[in-house]
C-alpha cells in the first residue's frame, strides 16, 4: 500500500505524558500553557486531561481546571480520558470535545490493573459510550498490550483483533492500538495490524507505540506503510511505563514529525515550534530533553 499523504497526530503528552510524572504536582498553569503551545505549533488533537480519582493519579487531579484554563481554538479537539461514568460526567461538565475509554488484549494485564476480565471491562464501557453519544460526544477506544504484556508475554494478534472489533461495535469511532511496554518490532507490528485490519477498516485504526527498545519509529513506519494514518505521540517523549524496568515511554512527537516530514507526509505541524515546546516543558519539569530531534535542533523556548 502507498504511504498516506496526510497523517493526523494525536498528542497525548498533557495526559499520558504527565500522569506518571514523579515528584511535586505539576501546576495547572504549566499544563494549560503546554496545551496552548502545542496547539500553536499546529496540533489539532490534544488529549488534555484524565478524569480519574486524584487518589490514584494525583497529577490529573486538576483536570477540570485545566480544561477551563486552555485558550480554545476552533478546529482543535480537546479530549479527555474517562475510565468510568463519574469521569465522563466530569468531562462533559468541562466541555471535552471527545472522550476515550481503554481496555487491553491481555487478560493478565486487565486483571492486574483494574481487577476484572476483558469482558467485564468492556461491559463497563457500554453505559459510558451510550451516555457520551447522547451528548453528541465521540468516543475513542484504546487497546493496550497489543504486541506484548509484562505478565503474559507475546500477544496473539487474533486476540487483539477480537477486542478491537468489540470496542468498535460498542460505538468507539477509532481504535488506538497500544504497544504499552514497547516490545514490538516492525514485523510483529505488521502481523498485528494485518490481523486487526481483517476485522476493522485501517482508516479507523491508530498506532500508539512506546519506545522502550528504540523500535517505535521503525514500528510506526511499518504500519504507516500499511495505511495507518493516525499516530499517538507525546511531546519530548514524556511518559513512561511502570511495568518494564528502563522503559522510555511514549515516542516523541517531534521525532515522529521529523520522520513524516522526511517521507513527504503532511501533518500541519511546525517542527521548530514543536521543538521549542519540547525544550520548554522539559525545562519546566527540571530534566534534560530526551528527544533525539529536540537535542539535535538547538532551539530556545
Amino acid at each position: 500500500m502507498a504511504l498516506p499523504t496526510n497523517v493526523r497526530i494525536v498528542e497525548v503528552g498533557p495526559r499520558d505524558g504527565l500522569q506518571n510524572e514523579p515528584g511535586d504536582i505539576i501546576s495547572t498553569a504549566v499544563k494549560v500553557e503546554l496545551i496552548d503551545r502545542l496547539v500553536d505549533a499546529g496540533l489539532s488533537y490534544v488529549e488534555s486531561a484524565s478524569f480519574v480519582s486524584p487518589k490514584w493519579v494525583p497529577q490529573m487531579g486538576d483536570a477540570s481546571a485545566v480544561m477551563a484554563g486552555i485558550n480554545r481554538k476552533p478546529d482543535v479537539v480537546y479530549a479527555a480520558l474517562t475510565p468510568n461514568m463519574k469521569g465522563l460526567e466530569g468531562a462533559i461538565a468541562a466541555n471535552a470535545d471527545e472522550v476515550a475509554v481503554f481496555s487491553a488484549s491481555s487478560e493478565a494485564f486487565t486483571q492486574k490493573n483494574i481487577n476484572c476480565s476483558i469482558k467485564e471491562s468492556l461491559e463497563r464501557f457500554v453505559p459510558i459510550i451510550e451516555a457520551a453519544k447522547a451528548e453528541n460526544i465521540r468516543v475513542r477506544g484504546y487497546v493496550s498490550t497489543v504486541m506484548g504484556c509484562p505478565y503474559q508475554g507475546d500477544m496473539d494478534p487474533a486476540q487483539v483483533a477480537a477486542v478491537s472489533r468489540e470496542m468498535l461495535d460498542m460505538g468507539c469511532y477509532e481504535i488506538s492500538l497500544g504497544d504499552t511496554i514497547g516490545v514490538g518490532t516492525p514485523l510483529k507490528a505488521k502481523k498485528m495490524l494485518e490481523a486487526v485490519a481483517r476485522e476493522i477498516p485501517v482508516e479507523k485504526l491508530a498506532a500508539h507505540f512506546h519506545d522502550t527498545y528504540g523500535q517505535a519509529l521503525a514500528n510506526l513506519y511499518a504500519v504507516v506503510e500499511e495505511g495507518v494514518a493516525v499516530i499517538d505521540t507525546s511531546v519530548a517523549g514524556l511518559g513512561g511505563c511502570p511495568y518494564a524496568k528502563g522503559a522510555s515511554g511514549n515516542v516523541a512527537t517531534e521525532d515522529v514529525l521529523y520522520m513524516l516530514n522526511g517521507l513527504g507526509i503532511k501533518t500541519g505541524i511546525d517542527l521548530d515550534k514543536l521543538v521549542a515546546t519540547s525544550h520548554w516543558i522539559t525545562g519546566q519539569l527540571g530534566r534534560n530533553n530526551g528527544s533525539k530531534v529536540a537535542l539535535a535542533i538547538g532551539c530556545e523556548a
